[in-house]
């Protein structure tokens, strides 16, 4: 169902970090793990409306699921599993890995990875670290994804933020681990900076004109996939406020939230998009990726 516009047969990959409002980095100060139970939970039906807008539009998409919510929520897993999309890790509850030792990312991504796998029924190749935190000090955890059996990892957003973000890393997928493939978000580069356009906040902060040009310049300019990103909670604009944040914090999170559904309907429509296992792990790809071994 793409439309017939030249960008729409360009590679493009979507995919869906399945965490809720209350879990998100930016809440970490007010929104303590131990307390998550007492928040009202709507996962079930915001990702049943990110299934139905992929099943209208005959997008495949690839999941990064909380361990968490798998725990709790199973039938959501498997409704995601059903309907065709890929099944991966965003680890069990959205610890930032460079706060981690190694042995407790051990322990977190082997947990969610047999998690997400008893569940769904599917084998788990993918891994999203929360809020992007793999960076240059860092190099170790790829090590370990690649001895739990993990095959990709989607953890690097090669731009500066306050909260995250890795600049100097590689921009396109490459080797970190001789077993596991890095894929970062995109960037569109503009007189040597790379900008953020793989979706998230960006995708409803920009000017939606202002987003589909940058998607045709990058697929002008690279021979790369497309890398997009969403939240469920992002389609839910009457979800509940619970915390006292600063405004800096409530503009990020809340801003254009009732958008963002009408957006993303025309962003399906208009491009062709794909799981990431699809894209990045048959043999076909592999002359794309980059031979720099950032991290072996």
């Amino acid at each position: 169902m793409a439309s017939s516009c030249s960008e729409s047969s360009l590679a493009s990959a979507m995919t869906v970090d399945l965490e809720d409002y209350f879990q998100v980095s930016a809440f970490e100060g007010c929104s303590d793990r131990a307390d998550w139970q007492r928040f009202e939970c709507r996962i079930e039906a915001n990702t049943d409306r990110l299934l139905t807008l992929f099943e209208r539009y005959q997008v495949k998409s690839t999941f990064f699921i909380l361990g968490w919510i798998a725990e709790r929520y199973p039938d959501v897993v498997q409704a995601i599993a059903k309907s065709g999309h890929e099944i991966a890790s965003h680890g069990y509850d959205h610890q930032r890995v460079n706060t981690l030792t190694e042995q407790e990312f051990v322990s977190d991504v082997v947990r969610s990875k047999h998690l997400l796998e008893d569940i769904s029924g599917q084998e788990v190749k993918g891994y999203r670290a929360p809020s992007f935190s793999f960076n240059q000090q860092t190099p170790w955890a790829y090590k370990v994804l690649a001895k739990a059996g993990y095959r990709y990892s989607s953890s690097v957003y090669p731009v500066k933020h306050d909260h995250y973000g890795s600049p100097l890393l590689p921009r396109f997928a490459f080797l970190a681990h001789p077993a596991l493939l890095e894929i970062p978000i995109s960037t569109l580069q503009i007189a040597g900076k790379n900008f953020p356009i793989g979706g998230g906040g960006y995708f409803r902060l920009y000017p939606e004109m202002l987003m589909h040009w940058a998607l045709r310049q990058f697929h002008r300019q690279e021979q790369h996939p497309y890398i997009f990103y969403i939240h469920p909670w992002e389609l839910d604009p009457e979800q509940p406020r619970p915390f006292q944040i600063s405004r800096k914090t409530k503009f990020r999170h809340y801003l254009n939230l009732e958008k963002t559904q009408p957006r993303m309907e025309r962003l399906l429509k208009q491009y062709q998009w794909q799981r990431m296992d699809e894209l990045f792990l048959k043999p076909s790809h592999q002359t794309q990726v980059q031979t720099q071994q950032a991290f072996i």
